[in-house]
């Protein structure tokens, strides 16, 4: 239905940047929502940008100031840009979208399979 592939992570040292890349394809009727979660060793997943159809967005406090989301709604494609990066930023970073494959079906979550970002001197 909806397929989610990431791109963009690897190893930065810190006070670094890395833009992360995340396109959706296959059958899309409708995207709303689109962010990204990230999931570090031994910890739960948690929220760190989202950006809604209408174009706002929501950051986690401890990236307010340093990471950027944003969407290219012609190619389905969310986009987060981390400056300023820390160890404790170290985790795989997930995006996922909110869509509707087609109008009668409901709106669900999708999935990226995960990038590694590693934040190290």
């Amino acid at each position: 239905q909806v397929q989610l592939v990431e791109s963009g992570g690897g190893l930065v040292q810190p006070e670094g940047s890395l833009r992360l890349s995340c396109a959706a394809s296959g059958s899309i009727f409708r995207i709303d929502a689109m962010g990204w979660y990230r999931q570090a060793p031994g910890k739960q997943r948690e929220l760190v940008a989202l950006i809604s159809s209408g174009v706002t967005t929501d950051y986690a406090d401890f990236v307010k100031g340093r990471f950027t989301i944003s969407r290219d709604n012609l190619r389905n494609t969310v986009i987060l840009q981390m400056n300023s990066l820390k160890p404790d930023d170290t985790a795989v970073y997930y995006c996922y979208v909110a869509a509707q494959y087609r109008s009668t079906s409901p709106t669900l979550m999708y999935w990226g399979q995960g990038t590694q970002v590693t934040v190290s001197s």
